[in-house]
């Protein structure tokens, strides 16, 4: 069955081509880049690259609802914009899908950074333990499931996480061995461990019950 590629993007011109590129390149039927309202060219090189570019309210979840409402595919995998899918990639979805209900990559980070070497061995033990992959980890899904089981919770933060621990209530989910390439801005931005502490910190509250708007404000700061 063919595979939709969900982007959602918000003033990604520098990323875009290379998500739209990888995804056209890993065998998608189709590309959809959701752009939330850029002020920047992301919309415009993702048209040049091949997506169809439809606009959302800039928040990600509802970007990737709306993708999904529009994709044509039976498949989908969500892929964040600044990261690339694997050679292969597209294949090994298909075939997963077939034997589980949800699943997500392995993880690289771009950069050459000895940190981000050790963030990829914890993300990726966390990967293999849980079998909970989280949004960069372009997680997959049978578009009727997700349809079904309500998408992406309308949340300002969190929605990956909460739909990966959703999934793998309803069924088997699974880590492939392959790949994603992505970003490790964050990381080299705000340091490895102040990173890794400040998303289980958000986690922690989340099941707490903390609002995710307040999750969201502290996430960014």
């Amino acid at each position: 069955m063919a595979v939709s590629v969900i982007i959602p993007a918000l003033n990604e011109e520098e990323w875009i081509t290379g998500a739209t590129t990888s995804a056209r390149e890993s065998g998608a039927a189709e590309v959809i880049v959701v752009d939330g309202g850029s002020s920047d060219r992301t919309a415009r090189f993702a048209t040049a690259a091949g997506a169809r570019v439809i606009l959302s309210d800039p928040m990600r979840a509802r970007q990737l609802n709306r993708g999904a409402e529009a994709a044509a595919n039976p498949f989908l995998i969500f892929l964040h914009a600044d990261s690339r899918l694997p050679a292969g990639g597209v294949r090994a979805v298909q075939e997963a899908l077939t034997e589980i209900v949800f699943g997500g990559f392995r993880i690289h980070f771009a950069e050459p950074d000895r940190k981000l070497r050790v963030a990829e061995k914890m993300i990726n033990l966390r990967s293999a333990i849980t079998r909970a992959p989280w949004g960069d980890q372009a997680q997959f899904i049978a578009r009727s499931t997700f349809l079904d089981s309500g998408g992406f919770r309308d949340i300002p933060i969190m929605e990956d996480y909460d739909l990966a621990q959703r999934m793998k209530k309803s069924g088997r989910t699974r880590i492939l061995p392959l790949a994603v390439t992505t970003s490790g801005r964050r990381f080299l931005q705000k340091g490895l461990f102040r990173t890794a502490a400040i998303n289980w910190w958000i986690i922690a509250r989340y099941h707490f019950g903390v609002d995710p708007k307040e999750l969201a404000r502290d996430y960014t700061t």
